[in-house]
């Protein structure tokens, strides 16, 4: 699958304002039961790979570790990002659908 259509969905959803990034948003997403999807940058640290995959876990939210840093922050407009969480459900779907087909999910790592 070409990961070009993964950045453009997540354009896509930045723009139309249903996408949190940064450690803090993307934490506060989680925890609010509002994220649909989270994507991890894979460069991102251990401890932070730890954390996300932890949160994910326990609130039952899907994490995947996609892209690095530069690439994720190009995508969405804005300087690197490590953390994502897409809150709508029609985009985390086609997102969801798109990352399994690069076999990037944590179930695989």
């Amino acid at each position: 699958m070409d990961s070009n259509k993964i950045y453009s969905l997540l354009g896509l959803c930045m723009r139309a304002g249903k996408l949190k990034s940064g450690e803090f948003a993307t934490l506060e997403a989680i925890r609010k039961h509002t994220a649909e999807l989270v994507i991890i940058s894979e460069d991102a640290s251990d401890n932070t790979k730890k954390q996300f995959n932890d949160k994910c876990s326990y609130y039952d939210v899907p994490i995947f570790f996609f892209g690095n840093k530069e690439e994720l922050g190009h995508a969405i407009g804005k300087d690197v990002r490590t953390s994502l969480a897409i809150i709508d459900v029609g985009f985390a779907q086609s997102l969801r659908k798109n990352l399994l087909s690069t076999n990037r999910s944590m179930e695989e790592m």
